[in-house]
């Protein structure tokens, strides 16, 4: 009976079949797979989100930094409007003149300029005592001109080495009367006459003259353009002292530079008012070179100590005194001791023969400092030089930027 039964319900439930099996399984792997699918799509619907956000967040910024940049560029044009409208009133104010019956006075011109040097002198004349009076009458006289980068770009140098020649405008910052250049004109007492050495101290007017005492102290020399190196160019035959500031270098150009016919004044013409009898060197003044030239070879202008000697021979070819020391090279002051014996002729006649005597056994050294080596000299009545020693001065230490061995290789290919 019980075993009918369980055979009922067997029979009632039918028979196990293996495809049912397989039935589920791949209902729940399409489960799985839409399960999957849907993430995947939720994930790329998200990373569109985010990706657009993104691209809404950049399109933000690029159209800031757009309207910045506009900004910028209408504020520089403003800018720009306005100077030239200020150029435009300057020149107008510069160019009115107040007319009056009899006068015609110019308008006021500004006090100053928007003026700073482009870069600083280099040279082997340590100070304005020695340094010629002309450009390129002492060919050997070497100095570079280091531009400063802050101001100028070293691109601004491309081209000059093709010209044998440059100008350059600079200030006489040695002068002792630059303090003048900030008094009122009419109490700063410039002097509009200046004493000429070729003239033997008679005086000409300071702007048809050479000399660096100006109403402006403004100098312009030409020099030879020996080579040209990023930011530093390489002269020769200079009339700068070491320190000089540059205003401006411009090239040298013949068929407007020199000019055919020009006329100078007689004065200007006499030949040999400077020069020097002979130059000779003393037996203590080669070894004395030597021993200078060990402490400052590294950071001369100069490849060795005979170029050196050329160049002292060149400098002072021309008599470098000044007007007062030619006149009176000994200064020798004789005071009257006020004899009780004896007339007041004996008495002058006395400290007159002191005075020769004394005038007589003095003999007078002069300095010539060069590459910052004291050279010391005499000269006679008859501007015959005998150069005794050579020291070395203080400041002979200190290092140089540009020197011969910076130059080296540039001067060997010349």
């Amino acid at each position: 009976m019980t075993n009918r039964v369980k055979n009922n319900n067997i029979a009632n439930f039918g028979p196990f079949h293996p495809a049912s099996s397989l039935a589920l399984s791949m209902g729940r792997s399409l489960c799985l797979a839409a399960l999957v699918a849907a993430a995947a799509g939720a994930a790329a619907v998200l990373s569109g989100l985010l990706y657009r956000r993104k691209c809404d967040h950049l399109a933000a910024r690029v159209r800031e930094l757009e309207d910045s940049l506009a900004n910028a560029v209408e504020k520089a044009a403003a800018e720009r409007r306005g100077r030239i409208r200020t150029q435009q009133s300057l020149r107008r104010a510069l160019s009115e003149q107040e007319a009056s019956p009899g006068l015609v006075k110019p308008a006021k011109a500004p006090a100053s300029y928007p003026m700073a040097p482009i870069g600083t002198v280099q040279s082997c004349f340590s100070t304005r005592n020695g340094t010629p009076r002309q450009p390129l009458v002492v060919p050997l006289a070497r100095a570079t001109v280091a531009i400063n980068p802050a101001r100028v770009a070293a691109e601004a140098l491309e081209g000059l080495a093709t010209y044998s020649h440059c100008w350059i405008l600079y200030v006489f910052h040695l002068n002792t009367d630059l303090e003048k250049m900030w008094k009122d004109p009419a109490r700063s007492k410039l002097k509009a006459k200046v004493r000429v050495p070729r003239l033997k101290g008679g005086k000409m007017g300071v702007l048809a003259t050479r000399s660096p005492h100006r109403p402006n102290p403004i100098g312009l020399s030409v020099a030879k353009v020996e080579a040209v190196a990023g930011h530093a160019i390489l002269l020769s035959g200079v009339d700068l002292v070491d320190g000089t500031p540059v205003l401006d270098i411009k090239p040298y150009v013949p068929y407007s530079d020199s000019i055919k016919g020009a006329v100078i004044p007689n004065w200007l013409e006499v030949d040999g008012a400077l020069a020097v009898g002979s130059i000779h060197f003393s037996e203590n003044f080669i070894p004395s070179l030597s021993n200078c030239w060990v402490h400052v070879q590294k950071q001369a202008l100069y490849a060795s100590a005979d170029e050196f000697q050329d160049l002292i021979k060149e400098v002072l070819s021309w008599d470098i005194r000044s007007l007062s020391q030619r006149v009176r090279p000994h200064q020798v002051t004789m005071e009257g001791e006020g004899d009780n014996y004896g007339s007041k002729a004996d008495n002058d006649r006395r400290n007159k023969e002191k005075y020769r005597a004394a005038e007589s056994c003095l003999v007078v050294v002069y300095h010539l400092h060069l590459e910052g080596i004291d050279v010391s000299y005499r000269i006679d009545d008859n501007s015959n030089i005998v150069v005794d020693n050579a020291a070395l001065l203080p400041s002979a230490t200190n290092e140089r930027r540009f020197s011969y061995l910076t130059w080296r290789d540039k001067l060997s290919t010349l």
